[in-house]
């Protein structure tokens, strides 16, 4: 695809691994909501197959696919203006990705970077894992969509994905596109409480659906250091400052800016007015959440309509592969 095309199509996966943070919503979701309205077409997807590298107890995975689809539905998601679904309620993906096993070579999933960096943190050197780029790819080429919107991290994969697009209309048939990856440079690491990245497995997250009293323990347990309230300090080297950026408006936050220069404003202050905007941005949200959690139909039904739609298209477009690689009489 040529690189000056204008994008009117996108697709982006989402793993089901548990109660989402801040972190997430900034860094992916609040930007998948923002995506509904500016382009014509717009593919979301629970990626419960990848989830199974790293997740095989049932229940666990049971509860984090359901509530994933709740989060999205309570932060703004429109069924009407994107096709939700579940991976495994599209089959051809995985016949499509078998299909792209027998034109990879190896030596292209040696070198990805992923893989290499999760086994070394300790993860199950699995095929599934290994083979993770491949699907990823057969997740993307089904949908046709022109563009993905990725992580940094993400960046080769989806290079991979159209070296195998490349791949395989070279040997049959160019019936794929090579998608574009839509990298936010403004979309950078969401730290956590302690200045580390923030994870649910660091303990160092703030919980995007947070209750009162554990979004009031989370602020208050932010790092800071220990100068006096009358001294000077830089508000990009605060913590909580880099908090207030994202939840509190202006002026007030030209305000703390100055507070923090100019001396006379303290960190336990600082935390107070931190504390009520997020709490102001953050539960309205909890209280749709709540709401959408109590109707597992309607939950059901979202995921079960968005199969629907792209089912068809996803038939299409594997009688297509299975037509040019000879496999149809």
């Amino acid at each position: 695809m040529s690189e000056d095309r204008e994008i009117q199509s996108i697709v982006s996966g989402i793993q089901p691994s548990g109660r989402p943070h801040i972190g997430n919503y900034f860094g992916a979701m609040k930007r998948h909501i923002e995506m509904q309205d500016e382009y014509n077409e717009v593919y979301l997807f629970i990626a419960e197959y990848h989830a199974l590298t790293s997740t095989q107890d049932r229940e666990t995975l049971k509860e984090n696919i359901y509530n994933l689809a709740v989060d999205y539905l309570a932060l703004g998601l429109d069924p009407d203006q994107v096709i939700f679904y579940r991976q495994q309620d599209v089959p051809e993906i995985f016949e499509l990705t078998w299909i792209f096993n027998c034109i990879t070579g190896m030596g292209l999933l040696e070198r990805a970077h992923a893989f290499k960096d999760k086994t070394e943190q300790g993860a199950n050197r699995s095929v599934g894992l290994f083979d993770y780029p491949v699907l990823q790819a057969a997740d993307i080429l089904i949908t046709g969509a022109e563009g993905v919107p990725v992580g940094e991290d993400q960046r080769q994969h989806i290079e991979y994905t159209r070296e195998i697009a490349r791949k395989f209309n070279t040997t049959y048939e160019e019936i794929f596109n090579e998608p574009a990856e839509l990298i936010e440079e403004s979309a950078g690491t969401i730290v956590g409480i302690d200045g580390q990245k923030m994870s649910k497995s660091y303990g160092n997250d703030i919980p995007l659906f947070a209750d009162s009293d554990t979004l009031e323990k989370k602020v208050m347990e932010i790092q800071t250091d220990s100068q006096p309230i009358d001294a000077k300090k830089n508000p990009e080297e605060d913590l909580v400052f880099t908090y207030h950026q994202l939840f509190t408006p202006e002026p007030e936050l030209s305000e703390i800016r100055t507070g923090y220069a100019e001396g006379g404003l303290g960190y336990g202050d600082s935390k107070k007015q931190l504390l009520e905007n997020m709490e102001q941005f953050l539960a309205p949200l909890r209280s749709k959440r709540k709401e959408i959690a109590a109707k597992p139909d309607y939950v059901k039904e979202v995921l079960a309509a968005g199969a629907v739609k792209i089912r068809p298209q996803a038939q299409e477009k594997l009688a297509q592969v299975r037509k040019v690689a000879g496999l149809t009489l």
